[in-house]
């Protein structure tokens, strides 16, 4: 089940222009990797970029498939940048979308729909796919014990429509732990409040999906992808939302009067807890380099 269509641009279709004011200017709606403490969002987002595509092996005559591409960022990096001329996305999201194929980049195709029913012909050989999984599993189908399976049926597709020696560069937000109102394992309890807003969050900007957990991918990945190394970037979240959020608030007053004072509310209320999340261990991020088993 995961996120529905009407449930995917209920996260992603407010308006291209209301994201355009607080994201950077690729329009990365994912985390950053800052390399030094005065790097730029725009710089940080490109190092993003750069450590994808080369855990996906992104080059010359390569064909690359991003599994929910946003609004194009991965996949105007690597037709411009890495010499690939064929590079397709996929994205349940009308307006992104729209937004891409608008832009008529050279090699670059996106196609609206569901990954689960994409099909094609062609088979690639670079993957990149970038905190698309948590749309994949309902926190119902989690408690239901389902997320392993889930997540391992995303991961055959992915090996379905790869050539052998393929590469895969993922992103995933990670679910660390919940806050407890009392201290637990050591650490310290959580508050009334931040279980309220991670609901929040979970049920009015994302619905219907649920990040997983690490451990949840390194089991899923087998026995299609090879696991050949993880990057955690929790700060590197925080500090990425931390920067939307700065942004957010110097549009205020144009976001008020163009999209509602509950827009703006709704989504001041999601970064905050986003960065609390990071703070707090609640949520974290890893990078992954999978290597195609052939």
């Amino acid at each position: 089940m995961g996120s529905s269509k009407a449930e995917v641009e209920v996260s992603y279709d407010v308006s291209n222009e209301f994201f355009r004011l607080w994201l950077d200017e690729r329009m990365n709606y994912t985390c950053a990797v800052y390399e030094s403490p005065e790097q730029s969002l725009e710089a940080a987002q490109l190092n993003k970029l750069r450590i994808l595509s080369d855990f996906a092996k992104a080059g010359p005559g390569k064909k690359v498939l991003d599994i929910g591409c946003g609004w194009g960022a991965a996949l105007e990096y690597v037709a411009t940048t890495r010499g690939v001329t064929r590079a397709v996305g996929v994205t349940l999201s009308t307006a992104q979308a729209a937004e891409v194929n608008a832009r008529k980049i050279p090699g670059v195709e996106v196609v609206g729909g569901d990954f689960r029913t994409f099909a094609t012909a062609e088979r690639f050989d670079s993957l990149i796919s970038i905190c698309m999984i948590d749309h994949l599993c309902s926190p119902e189908e989690a408690r239901q014990g389902k997320a392993i399976d889930i997540y391992r049926a995303y991961f055959k597709k992915a090996w379905e429509l790869t050539s052998k020696g393929a590469w895969f560069g993922l992103q995933t937000i990670l679910r660390n732990r919940t806050p407890r109102m009392t201290p637990w394992g050591g650490l310290p309890g959580g508050t009334k409040k931040e279980l309220e807003d991670i609901y929040f969050v979970t049920r009015e900007i994302f619905p219907g999906g649920l990040n997983p957990r690490l451990e949840d991918i390194i089991q899923a990945a087998n026995p299609y992808w090879e696991v050949m190394q993880v990057n955690t970037r929790r700060e590197h979240y925080q500090r990425t939302t931390a920067e939307w959020l700065r942004r957010l608030k110097l549009n205020e007053k144009t976001i008020r009067s163009t999209w509602g004072d509950k827009v703006f509310d709704d989504y001041d209320r999601y970064l905050s807890t986003c960065v609390n999340a990071f703070d707090k261990h609640y949520s974290s991020l890893a990078q992954y380099e999978l290597r195609r088993i052939d």
